[in-house]
């Protein structure tokens, strides 16, 4: 897979080092992802960031030179609880564990600010975050393959490509449930395994 990267116009300015600036940085993504749940895009503006959090203008700027690069910083936020929620997973536990836990931390994911979740996806196919989204991919489905692995399951030439496909179905099913609407996360969760388990040939879960 070829590596892009990403436009320097997306990322930060730099990185806030003291804590008042962790703080700064910290209000200004709250108040990014508030007015976006709030208002949607159309009242997503750096001025009104600015104003929400609490900062001016310029404060804002100095670590962020355009929406767009807001956008990333919060996108990066939210995915980083996803994968921190992912990485707590137990390695030594079975398949049908481990995958149900992996499917109840995206279902979580998308459903714990539901509005944000549906706005970011959008905002990440928009977006040229190739080398971005290549290196999240790649963390979970290292993961997938290594669950695979210790079952025995696929044949070893195939397990890449299993992972992969289990990774686009599960993402596939969640993208398209937020952006329903729904907010049934045990259904969800459900329909998700019965697919999974279903592509690798074996009972999904009672």
């Amino acid at each position: 897979m070829t590596s892009r990267r990403q436009p320097a116009g997306l990322n930060p300015r730099k990185s806030p080092a003291q804590s008042r600036a962790v703080e700064t940085v910290a209000a200004v993504l709250e108040a990014a992802a508030r007015i976006l749940e709030e208002r949607g895009f159309a009242g997503y503006t750096t001025n009104a960031v600015a104003e929400r959090a609490g900062v001016s203008i310029g404060s804002l700027y100095q670590y962020f030179p355009g929406k767009d690069a807001l956008m990333v910083a919060l996108i990066e936020r939210e995915t980083a609880t996803l994968l921190a929620d992912i990485a707590k997973i137990p390695p030594g536990i079975g398949l049908e564990a481990r995958l149900g836990q992996m499917i109840r931390a995206g279902v979580t994911h998308q459903m714990r600010r539901p509005v944000l979740a549906v706005l970011l996806d959008f905002e990440e196919r928009r977006l040229p975050l190739g080398a971005r989204d290549e290196r999240v991919a790649d963390q979970i489905h290292r993961m997938l393959i290594d669950t695979l692995a210790a079952e025995g399951l696929p044949a070893t030439g195939d397990r890449t490509v299993a992972a992969q496909d289990l990774l686009a179905i599960t993402r596939g099913m969640i993208d398209a449930a937020g952006e329903r609407g729904e907010i049934d996360a045990h259904d969800l969760e459900r329909r998700v395994a019965r697919a999974l388990f279903g592509y690798l040939g074996r009972e999904p879960p009672a």
